[in-house]
């Protein structure tokens, strides 16, 4: 039997299994870099399979590898994260989050059970194929400054240094059975923005004895907008939006001051460290031409997501080995945002679209209380992830 004919049995005995592990996961669900109880999970699950790896790395990741023949001939990284959001679980299923306010609307446990169930694939085969493949647990996706890049400072990408490292992600807007690749910039950097507007409190039927936080926010919500529309060159994908607005707690009370956050997010590093200088600038030059004054605060999150060509072009072509090319597709641009990107800033790396929607109809998004998969595409995603980690 060939290596692919035995991943594929593999993966078909063992996907009720695998079922289950998310299933697990998903009704334990935790917030990001609290994932105590879920890497405890997948240490024991690993431990149970004689899969060497360390855990308490920046807290709660967890690094596995195993080694195929001639080990040291090639390395290649698989990532899966683990954390969950702060959401409250609207669907009715067995395995509801038992957690009340948190959930796997993201789909992390899918990733988290893919990786896992590639893992214990890949040690089942280990004396078919060559190299050594790390899989890597990661704590925090949601939540700066990204388990990521904690965990590269911890050297997760040393000791073996892998040659290439891959992500998937669900996917709702794609059929279930079909997985989507896009070479080159994918995904945008996003930043935080806090504005805090000084002015001079009083009573708002005085407003001349004050000087009027909420006014000036007015004008420097819509001025900032001209700094995409005329500083960003067109042609390149920008978004400056702001969801947040506090400011006093009465109607007929000017505050002192008024608390603006928003997000920044770019597809050009260049780009993007101008536009923090333009947006800082322009914030405290526009309050202080009115009278008033502010505090700027952008710290830098995640970079912009770039999928290495040559990479993503062998890794596309094994999936249309092993699903046929009907069922792969290019993937649009996204302005979201991932850290699976700081890797890619290090090592050459793929992140593709793990397709979950049930009977190829759209129903709820990623981040959204009602956000659920069609099982099956979990056995795509475990498959995905050892076809490429031993093909590639």
């Amino acid at each position: 039997m060939s290596l692919n004919n035995s991943i594929a049995t593999l993966v078909e005995n063992h996907l009720p299994e695998f079922i289950q592990i998310r299933e697990h996961i998903h009704a334990h669900p935790e917030l990001s870099f609290q994932e105590y109880e879920t890497a405890k999970f997948v240490s024991e699950k690993l431990t149970s399979w004689g899969i060497e790896h360390q855990t308490g790395i920046a807290g709660t990741g967890i690094v596995a590898l195993i080694k195929g023949q001639n080990p040291d001939s090639r390395i290649i990284a698989l990532r899966g994260d683990m954390d969950a959001l702060p959401i409250l679980e609207n669907n009715e299923v067995t395995y509801k989050s038992q957690n009340p306010g948190v959930m796997h609307a993201c789909g992390h446990d899918v990733h988290t059970t893919c990786l896992l169930g590639a893992a214990f694939i890949l040690q089942q085969t280990r004396n078919e194929w060559s190299g050594t493949i790390k899989c890597i647990f990661q704590p925090g996706e949601e939540k700066h400054p990204g388990g990521a890049s904690l965990l590269i400072k911890e050297g997760v990408l040393e000791n073996p240094k892998p040659e290439a490292i891959f992500a998937l992600h669900v996917y709702p807007h794609l059929p279930y059975g079909k997985v989507g690749f896009r070479e080159g910039q994918y995904m945008a950097s996003a930043d935080e923005i806090f504005i805090t507007v000084k002015g001079k409190g009083g009573h708002a039927a005085l407003p001349h004895q004050t000087i009027d936080p909420v006014i000036i926010s007015a004008n420097l919500l819509v001025s900032l907008q001209q700094i995409i529309s005329r500083n960003c060159n067109p042609l390149q994908p920008s978004v400056l939006s702001f969801g947040q607005i506090h400011g006093g707690n009465a109607g007929n009370v000017i505050p002192n001051e008024v608390k603006i956050e928003g997000t920044l997010r770019c597809m050009d590093e260049t780009w993007r460290a101008q536009a923090h200088e333009l947006i800082t600038k322009h914030t405290i030059e526009l309050c202080r031409a009115l009278g008033g004054d502010a505090e700027v605060h952008i710290p830098k999150g995640y970079p912009s997501l770039f999928n290495h060509p040559e990479t993503t072009q062998r890794a596309r072509a094994i999936a249309e080995g092993v699903l046929h090319s009907d069922n792969v597709v290019t993937l649009d641009l996204r302005m979201a945002a991932e850290d699976f990107s700081f890797y890619t800033h290090h090592v050459p790396g793929c992140f593709f679209r793990l397709g979950t929607s049930y009977n190829g109809e759209f129903t709820y998004p990623v981040h959204n209380a009602n956000f659920n998969i069609h099982q099956q595409a979990i056995g795509i995603g475990v498959r995905m992830f050892c076809e490429i980690a031993v093909g590639f």
